[in-house]
């Protein structure tokens, strides 16, 4: 159904302008420097001069397995839980996300009966039934230190909807906990283990990287080329890790964990991934570079949610209301960016002939107060639309 988008602020690739856009066939038909655009026969929508944003891109998000397991040993049946988790990236702006959801038994969990076995073919499902605000793909997290990931990938992997996946090592002592101690920290206060548990279960991990990382890395490799996926490093955090990286086709960076792993991605033409609530917060939880610093070197181009859904928009409006960014500048970050990193090209930008997915966001104006410290403009989000149509 055609539709007009009236008087909004309208962020485009390169500049923000005061105007409208027309929607047909669920792409962007016209963009108009008119605030008032009147089309015959089609019917508008007044924005109230607030921000009209392309569609967020996500790539990295893994809150569907926190909806699906809202406690310990608590599951919720996975299609409600997959709608749930889709209703929150929607609302928080998102119109394409691909979900990422680990494969790879580690210490103490069944092998092969992993979250991503119920959590996979709910996503496809509810997807392909039309259930979902947004468009929902899939981003396999491999664990490679671990024996099973291989065949879990084999079982998994082979749907189109898979279109990521990331190499991930997380045994203590390197990359993202290269500080034990900040591992011990995050699994004593999550895992309610012992110092004692806490040893014997690093030591095991240590036991696991040694016999299967090296392997299921070069394995995985193999299996992401044949079938055509983006592979994504994971916590990289020396020049070795970039070059292993650099050499198994590794088209996105991240998190890395350090300037000097961020800085050989960028010119290993890596695509560097940092998290929106390292932005928010003001700094990595596990102690490693921040995401701002990355920014302020050029090292930075994409945001991802991570596990804060809503931190996306935050950080757009806080890098902007610092003046680190320009908001066109931000929207590439979040849409632009993630899109061209997925291979997802008709989409990410608001431009004549993309995708109408675009998000209308009040800046709310908020004096800094106990109730809102930082004092930066709060993004509210009035209107979602993807392929033109209003699905929040």
């Amino acid at each position: 159904m055609p539709l007009v988008l009236r008087n909004a602020h309208i962020v485009l690739a390169d500049q923000v302008v005061h105007g409208s856009v027309r929607i047909e066939d669920g792409v962007v038909a016209e963009i108009s420097d008119d605030p008032h655009l009147d089309v015959p026969g089609v019917p508008g929508e007044d924005m109230g001069a607030d921000h009209l944003l392309p569609g967020l891109v996500e790539l990295h998000t893994d809150q569907v397995e926190a909806h699906y397991q809202p406690r310990p040993q608590r599951f919720w049946d996975p299609i409600p839980a997959v709608i749930a988790h889709d209703a929150q990236m929607a609302a928080s702006g998102t119109t394409t996300v691909l979900d990422s959801l680990r494969i790879g038994s580690l210490p103490g969990e069944n092998r092969l009966s992993g979250k991503a076995h119920t959590l996979v073919p709910a996503v496809i499902h509810a997807a392909e039934a039309g259930l979902l605000r947004a468009d929902h793909y899939v981003h396999l997290r491999c664990e490679v230190a671990t024996p099973d990931v291989v065949e879990v990938f084999d079982q998994l992997g082979g749907h189109e909807r898979v279109r990521m996946v990331s190499l991930m090592d997380h045994t203590p002592g390197q990359r993202q906990y290269a500080d034990v101690e900040a591992f011990r920290t995050y699994m004593v206060g999550k895992h309610s283990m012992s110092n004692a548990q806490f040893e014997a279960h690093v030591a095991e991990l240590h036991v696991l990287s040694e016999k299967y990382s090296e392997d299921n890395r070069r394995r995985m490799t193999e299996r992401a080329r044949e079938r055509g996926l983006t592979i994504a490093a994971h916590d990289d955090a020396t020049q070795a890790h970039v070059d292993e990286a650099a050499a198994a086709g590794v088209r996105i960076s991240e998190f890395p964990t350090t300037v000097v792993a961020a800085r050989a991605a960028r010119a290993a033409g890596q695509l560097v991934v940092m998290g929106s609530p390292n932005v928010v917060r003001g700094g990595s939880h596990s102690g490693n570079v921040g995401a701002a610093e990355l920014l302020s070197l050029g090292l930075l181009d994409i945001l991802s949610s991570d596990y804060v859904p809503a931190s996306t928009l935050q950080a757009v409006f806080l890098l902007v209301a610092r003046g680190d960014v320009t908001l066109p500048q931000a929207a590439a970050l979040v849409s632009g960016n993630p899109a061209r990193a997925a291979g997802l090209e008709d989409r990410g930008v608001i431009a004549a002939g993309k995708r109408a997915d675009v998000v209308r966001v009040h800046a709310y104006e908020g004096a800094p107060s106990e109730h809102h410290p930082l004092g930066t403009p709060v993004p509210i989000v009035r209107g979602v639309w993807r392929e033109g149509r209003r699905v929040a």
